[in-house]
């Protein structure tokens, strides 16, 4: 059990790391397109933190269904 767990919470830390990386290559692609520097704004970190937060709801209520 021990070692499942373990294993769970390191592909959860991969996939979000891969995850956080497409997110920033995104950014600074469209970023270079438009030729200016890469901004986020307030509003769109709440816009982003929000998503995340539904997203752990979906995994935990996914995680809970028996």
């Amino acid at each position: 059990m021990v070692k499942q767990r373990r294993d769970l919470i390191i592909i959860g830390a991969l996939l979000g790391a891969v995850a956080g990386a497409m997110a920033a290559v995104i950014l600074v692609q469209r970023a270079e397109e438009a030729q200016q520097s890469p901004k986020l704004t307030a509003g769109d970190g709440v816009k982003v933190g929000l998503g995340v937060l539904g997203l752990l709801r979906l995994i935990s209520e996914i995680g809970s269904k028996k």
